[in-house]
């Protein structure tokens, strides 16, 4: 299977998983795929792939949805709970990247054969974080006020206008922020421009096909843990 197709599988798949943790357990499920998405994405985007012919990084799509998530939580929940979301997804990056640095430093056994793979993913993480941090916070608030301000402007219509209107610039933000600190001094210019612009094609291509899923979850599935 080529890369682009088992990229929207992978979107199409993970966006539904978004869902149904909803429809299951309401804001946790909600709250809980961020945080699954915000940690598995850190370790993906260290891995780079060709898609359209292009340089990019995998995790956009884990991290795109995201912003699906909390604009789900602002739709039905309001902008308490989202931003309630986005602290517990820094919280949880900042406590993972501890804790793995921590099983770094210990001795490993002379039996063990993982270590060396360890210190090659997570040895790498620290300025991956420190970037999704800055970007996360920065990006995320952004949304959530985004979103509440169409919300306002428009009186509740549009569903479509405020969750890409926030998204699509948030993403932007996100992506010059992340590109910028994590990537810079280790990738040649061109291949940073790539995956800067690639980075951010893909977390809108993202952003767009979500906004059918969340005239699912708004018409369909509604809240049902009040």
């Amino acid at each position: 299977m080529d890369n682009l197709t088992l990229w929207v599988l992978f979107m199409l798949v993970d966006l539904s998983m978004v869902l149904i943790a909803f429809k299951l357990f309401g804001r946790i499920g909600l709250y809980g795929m961020i945080v699954m998405s915000i940690i598995i994405s850190q370790i993906q985007v260290l891995k780079i792939v060709e898609i359209f012919g292009y340089v990019a990084t995998l995790g956009n799509i884990l991290y795109g949805s995201i912003f699906f998530a909390t604009d789900l939580l602002s739709e039905f929940y309001g902008k308490k709970d989202a931003k309630k979301a986005v602290w517990l997804g820094f919280f949880t990056m900042v406590l993972a990247t501890l804790y793995m640095q921590i099983a770094l430093i210990f001795k490993p056994s002379m039996e063990d054969f993982i270590q060396p793979h360890l210190m090659g993913i997570f040895g790498l993480v620290p300025r991956i974080v420190f970037a999704s941090l800055i970007a996360y916070l920065i990006s995320q608030y952004h949304d959530v006020w985004a979103f509440h301000f169409w919300k306002r402007f428009t009186k509740g219509k549009h569903l479509w206008l405020r969750n890409n209107a926030s998204t699509l610039v948030s993403q932007l933000i996100d992506s010059v922020i992340f590109t910028l600190i994590a990537f810079v001094g280790m990738f040649e210019g061109d291949v940073l421009l790539q995956i800067f612009i690639t980075t951010y094609l893909f977390k809108v291509i993202v952003a767009v096909i979500d906004t059918p899923f969340m005239y699912y979850a708004k018409f369909v599935l509604k809240k049902d843990d009040e």
